[in-house]
């Protein structure tokens, strides 16, 4: 099994329509269920790509990673590429539906930084007077598209791109997407651990391998993502193939050793011992509990 592949879970791979062949792309709820009559919005998938939405009206509900999120008028939905989610209930859903293609928002800055945090939030509201703007930046990206496509000579890929910038920027929670604290070049040492860790998570487990790989000491890793993030690298990292051994337990069959395999442990004891150091269960009783639910 490659990394990154669910047998069970849907993989989807970015793929605009023939006339709308950009690194973005705009749809909507109502398009979604039109193109979606059989319904397999309703179960696991895993796309390659970025899914933003924005619930102008009507209540449902979104499943990302284990969590079921509510959603309702104002909510925001971000699904970043590689996230196991569904649309559980969306059936009474309107509002805008945005692709776009990994690495699209320009680099470096806030847009690339939230795009790039595979923690970052899935769900959260905006006050109505910011979503005001928000509907009113992803119109103006339509608008945009729209015309990108029915009249060629007018698309411009940079215009596309800085509407997506200002859409995201607009709606990111009040927090700052940048870090607060820590100098420029402790970003961007964890840009590249970050980066380095969602490649190689399931064959390099210890900081000090990503230290030799990127070129800094393990120390500096660790301050760089504790600025960062809050958590040291080495937590940063273990975070990272925790998630992943619970998509594999929830959305397979593989037993632990398969489990183990895949995520580049050496024997299945040995990931059961961090299982349960992560997740407080053995994987057999966390995946009797997923079942049982």
């Amino acid at each position: 099994m490659k990394s990154g592949q669910l047998p069970g879970v849907r993989q989807l791979r970015y793929a605009p329509a023939p006339q709308a062949e950009f690194d973005v792309e705009m749809l909507s709820f109502a398009q979604l269920r039109l193109m979606d009559r059989g319904r397999r919005r309703t179960r696991p998938q895993r796309p390659d790509f970025h899914v933003m939405a924005l619930v102008q009206s009507g209540v449902g509900r979104h499943t990302a990673d284990f969590i079921e999120y509510p959603l309702r008028e104002r909510t925001v939905v971000w699904i970043r590429p590689g996230v196991v989610h569904r649309w559980t209930d969306v059936d009474d859903l309107e509002g805008p539906l945005l692709l776009f293609a990994q690495g699209f928002p320009p680099a470096p800055g806030p847009v690339a930084h939230a795009a790039g945090d595979v923690f970052g939030p899935v769900c959260w509201q905006l006050e109505e007077d910011v979503w005001e703007l928000a509907v009113r930046a992803a119109d103006h990206l339509r608008h945009e598209h729209a015309a990108a496509v029915s009249h060629p000579r007018l698309a411009s890929v940079p215009v596309l791109a800085h509407l997506l910038s200002a859409l995201v920027l607009r709606v990111l929670p009040s927090e700052p997407a940048e870090p607060p604290t820590g100098q420029p070049h402790e970003h961007t040492v964890f840009h590249r651990y970050r980066a380095a860790v969602e490649e190689q998570f399931t064959r390099h487990h210890h900081v000090r391998d990503y230290a030799s790989i990127l070129g800094y000491g393990p120390r500096t890793l660790t301050r760089a993502t504790r600025a960062a993030t809050g958590l040291g690298a080495k937590q940063f990292l273990d975070q990272r193939i925790l998630l992943e051994a619970k998509r594999l337990l929830a959305h397979t069959d593989l037993p632990a050793a398969r489990c183990a395999e895949h995520l580049g442990f050496h024997d299945a004891a040995n990931f059961t011992t961090f299982f349960q150091r992560q997740a407080g269960l053995s994987p057999s009783c966390w995946r009797t509990g997923r079942d049982g639910r």
